[in-house]
């Protein structure tokens, strides 16, 4: 009897410390830097005084469910890592490795650089979006990208006027990227509450301009930047959901209105929007990575072609695709999907590859469609 229940002391004591060191290390893993840090101060009380903020959290403008699966949690997840013929290239993606450094000042163009990531030089001034160059993950195993789709590191991105961050899902801001190129930024413009992270990475608060929706911030004598509603979520810790803002935004210059979509589900924002700005040049929008059970949080097919057309926009592109399998369809599905619509509803979609230069004053460049015939 002495002999067992020493046993059972031993157990228990290797199983308490079981649990104390997985404890131990889930404390260690989540005080990364990595994970950034929540609101306080002067900046968490601006925040509750936004009409956006209530009962502890950003509202999206219209109720909007996660998850709109009836299924349980398990269930779900189960589903999720279901496999999906075609979730993956087979093979590298063709890409252009174009050198940003290379543009004259005075030229005006876009370079896709992956997934949400753009490098866009307009009126003499340099923006940087959502760049994610090192990882989309807090972790190496998760969101790897496609083959042949990382080619542009935190090294390749010149001195930028202006970096725009649009949420501060991993997808969209990257740590390792932003400390990288922290020192070659000016400005940061972002929405309420993200701006916390970034000054814990060390940006200077002073070059950070944080925006709630239907604000509004002069760049220069000659641009102006506009932060606009978006129906969507936010989060870097998983206890911490939507205690900082997400949002689309209009950059409005002397020669042309870009529109970035953000990460969004479609609502009366959209319409909203294009009746506020009638005339956006370009439209950059989301499209991937959706799945029907986030139908209120990201776009689906039928739901980005509305949101296409209540704003307008002279030329569309779609982004969010074509570099991470974060939903459950076939890579190429997005691309397939909005390129037959635009055919069919006489939409003006540009489809550059990741890298490839497009010329904002060109009106008669092409693309091809890359994406066809790729395993």
């Amino acid at each position: 009897m002495a002999q067992k229940t020493k046993r059972r002391k031993q157990v228990m004591y290797i199983t308490l410390s079981g649990i104390a060191a997985i404890c131990v290390a889930t404390v260690v893993f989540f005080n990364q830097p990595m994970f950034g840090r929540l609101p306080r101060g002067e900046r968490l009380e601006r925040m509750l005084k936004s009409p956006n903020y209530r009962n502890g959290k950003f509202q999206n403008l219209s109720p909007s469910m996660l998850m709109t699966s009836e299924k349980s949690t398990l269930s779900n997840m189960f589903n999720f890592l279901r496999k999906v013929e075609g979730l993956r290239p087979e093979t590298d993606l063709p890409t252009v490795k174009t050198d940003l450094k290379q543009f004259r000042q005075n030229g005006d163009v876009m370079v896709w650089l992956g997934h949400s990531s753009l490098f866009i030089q307009t009126n003499g001034s340099r923006f940087l979006i959502d760049p994610v160059l090192v990882k989309a993950s807090p972790v190496s195993f998760v969101n790897k990208p496609f083959k042949g789709t990382k080619i542009y590191t935190p090294d390749d991105i010149p001195d930028i006027d202006f970096l725009i961050i649009t949420h501060d899902h991993y997808d969209h801001l990257d740590y390792k990227t932003v400390k990288r190129i922290k020192d070659r930024t000016q400005k940061v413009i972002c929405p309420l509450g993200v701006g916390e992270h970034l000054e814990y990475w060390g940006f200077d608060k002073d070059c950070i301009i944080e925006l709630d929706w239907n604000e509004s911030a002069v760049l220069n004598s000659a641009m102006m930047i506009h932060c606009l509603p978006a129906r969507h979520f936010s989060g870097r810790r998983g206890l911490s959901s939507d205690k900082t803002l997400w949002a689309s935004f209009m950059l409005q210059t002397p020669s042309r209105s870009i529109y970035l979509s953000g990460d969004s589900g479609y609502d009366a924002h959209f319409a909203e929007i294009g009746k506020r700005f009638p005339d956006i040049d370009l439209a950059i929008m989301e499209n991937g990575q959706y799945n029907e059970n986030w139908r209120f949080i990201h776009m689906m097919p039928e739901d980005l072609v509305k949101a296409i057309k209540d704003l307008n926009a002279e030329k569309v592109f779609t982004v969010h695709n074509s570099m991470y399998a974060l939903g459950k369809h076939r890579w190429y599905e997005p691309l397939d999907n909005i390129s037959r619509a635009a055919e069919r509803d006489s939409l003006n979609l540009i489809t550059p590859m990741i890298g490839e230069t497009v010329y904002l004053n060109d009106t008669m460049q092409t693309f091809r469609k890359w994406w066809l015939n790729i395993k």
